[in-house]
């Protein structure tokens, strides 16, 4: 590449990269045309080998981050500093990096990123995320749990070995610890009689929470509702996520809800301490300094658990199915007790974490915009039953039982337009990545190199942002788009199947989409039927739009590493009030 590079050439493109009048004190008045001079009045070393050999090192490093390692490997997209630059800007920006560079490169279906000892490969093309998707063979995100799952749970190195054992076996095969584990939850989690009797379990709890919140904020000595509080939404909807997932899953004795002393550990701020420092923890270089308050707050979880398994009140009854399964495959490939609890708080994340932040989107979607409000409630007032056969006197007045059908809830052709802002949400809210390492060199669509060790991502953010699947409104939120619509180009339901990444794609397909899906609905009805929802006067939309004068809605924070849906970015206070008594203690049933 340098046979023709004079030293001319060399200092111009040098000048480029850094004007040799930046070199000097700011007070001179020195010039670049004048720089020789100035290299040879000047005392000490001189200056321009220096300057030769940065300028060739810098050239010769971002050369070979430009060399392909076949010729069929995917176009590279060098850094500005050479190998370290992508990294250092996915680290200071977040997703929103790589969702940029996808974005402004949309004839690339997909692109390398150079990086030290290694490759990223970047897919941004539906077509290609499926062939990703289907290539589970030779890219597989197991390899990389042992080590993910070590910086993030803290577990230890006996532990560590027992997760690489068998990551993916062929079948017939003897599975080890991760592909039993996942197999089982994928079973579970799956369509039939467990996933509705968790599912019907889990939005029961959610509805005597809300109920114990009605009690505890708005009811007089008469049991007559009035007033109305503020609230951070966000904070508001976590913690009813947060306290009634730890008792459906982990039993009335929970160790997020309860303690053996009594004391209250306030395990629900360590939780969340927890989850926002993910990012922290992933770095992995002594956390306890570097990570200091997710470390220790996962400690303290991890404490709590695990005096709880200690106690075995994971064998007691209102414990579900689906956890004591998971302890029992963990013991019988040889974890320890202590070490199980570890293992416990990713189930507990990952029950929590995206329930609580997408139900807090759709919420405040629907609440945003009065017209949409409007249309919801109509739905959801039309699946409504009330029993007239078992109307009881007491005290003068009738009692009757609201029944909400949690079958019509879910039901796309009963409740259309609540399922069209729940999926619109995921898409507007979701900017995830499904990684996977290349374990062996890797022709993908029979067209683009991989190479063996590198990573694969496809890029969710960049697939949910992209006009030519979604339309020019793409970056508008338009639940629209997934209503029932002749024109299947604005149909999202009529979109590639790989288009949609909010639960990810093939063997890394979410296994708890279903529950997750039935809960979340379910959980909103119950807010848009029970309480009325106001701006405080700082969150007033100012605006002209259909959402003027209602509740503002603040953009997402890209600004991070996108482990799960993204957060708002700031705080959301409202006003909240409980409708009349026609709605009090809505009964969820089948």
């Amino acid at each position: 590449m340098f046979n023709n590079l004079n030293l001319t050439d060399l200092l111009n493109t040098t000048s480029n990269i850094l004007p040799l009048s930046s070199l000097l004190p700011p007070s001179s008045k020195i010039h670049n045309g004048a720089f020789f001079l100035f290299l040879g009045t000047t005392a000490g070393p001189p200056l321009l080998p220096i300057l030769l050999a940065l300028a060739i090192l810098y050239l010769t490093l971002y050369a070979l981050q430009s060399l392909k390692s076949h010729p069929n490997e995917p176009t590279i997209l060098p850094s500005k500093i050479p190998y370290i630059g992508h990294l250092l800007c996915m680290t200071l920006q977040g997703g929103r990096y790589l969702k940029n560079l996808g974005l402004s490169h949309p004839d690339k279906p997909i692109f390398t990123l150079p990086v030290p000892n290694s490759r990223i490969y970047i897919v941004t093309d539906p077509v290609l995320a499926l062939a990703v998707q289907r290539a589970s063979k030779t890219l597989s995100f197991t390899p990389l749990v042992p080590d993910l799952t070590k910086r993030i749970l803290g577990l230890d190195k006996k532990t560590v070995n027992i997760v690489r054992q068998n990551l993916d076996p062929e079948p017939g095969e003897q599975k080890g610890f991760l592909a039993e584990m996942h197999d089982m939850v994928y079973s579970a989690l799956g369509p039939g009689t467990e996933l509705n009797e968790l599912s019907l379990t889990a939005v029961k709890e959610l509805a005597e929470e809300v109920e114990s919140f009605v009690d505890a904020s708005f009811r007089n000595p008469f049991g007559e509702e009035g007033k109305e509080v503020q609230v951070n939404l966000l904070h508001w909807i976590r913690h009813f996520v947060t306290i009634s997932t730890a008792k459906f899953l982990y039993g009335p004795e929970n160790p997020l809800t309860s303690s053996p002393d009594g004391k209250k550990l306030d395990l629900e701020a360590a939780f969340w301490d927890f989850d926002n420092g993910l990012g922290q923890l992933l770095i992995g270089i002594l956390p306890s300094l570097t990570a200091r308050k997710p470390y220790y707050a996962r400690e303290k979880l991890a404490a709590a658990m695990g005096d709880w398994l200690d106690s075995g009140k994971y064998l007691g009854e209102g414990v579900s199915n689906v956890v004591k399964k998971r302890v029992e495959i963990a013991l019988r490939h040889g974890w320890d007790l202590r070490e199980v609890s570890r293992s416990e708080l990713s189930f507990l994340f990952a029950g929590i974490v995206n329930t609580a932040t997408i139900s807090f989107w759709v919420v405040l979607r629907i609440f945003a915009e009065r017209g949409l409000l409007n249309v919801v409630r109509g739905e959801l007032e039309g699946v409504l039953t009330t029993t007239q056969l078992e109307e009881e006197e007491q005290g003068g007045k009738k009692k009757r039982r609201v029944l909400l059908s949690l079958d019509k809830v879910k039901n796309g052709q009963s409740c259309p337009t609540l399922m069209a802002v729940f999926k619109e949400s995921l898409r507007v809210g979701s900017d995830n990545y499904s990684t996977r390492l290349v374990k062996t060199d890797t022709v993908l669509a029979g067209k683009y190199f991989l190479k063996k060790g590198s990573i694969i991502q496809i890029a969710g953010g960049v697939l949910h942002a992209d006009t030519k699947t979604w339309g020019d409104d793409a970056a508008t939120f338009n639940p629209g788009r997934f209503l029932p619509n002749k024109d299947e180009k604005k149909n999202g339901n009529g979109v590639h199947p790989a288009a949609f990444r909010a639960f990810g794609g093939g063997k890394t397909l979410c296994p708890g989409r279903h529950f997750a899906t039935n809960e979340i609905l379910a959980f909103v009805a119950i807010l848009v039927l029970r309480f009325d929802l106001e701006p405080c006067a700082a969150e007033r939309d100012p605006g002209t739009g259909t959402g003027a004068g209602g509740i503002r809605v603040p953009e997402k924070d890209d600004g991070v590493l996108p482990v799960h849906i993204l957060e708002p970015r700031g705080d959301v206070f409202v006003r909240v009030c409980p409708r009349d008594g026609t709605y009090r203690g809505i009964e969820v049933v089948p």
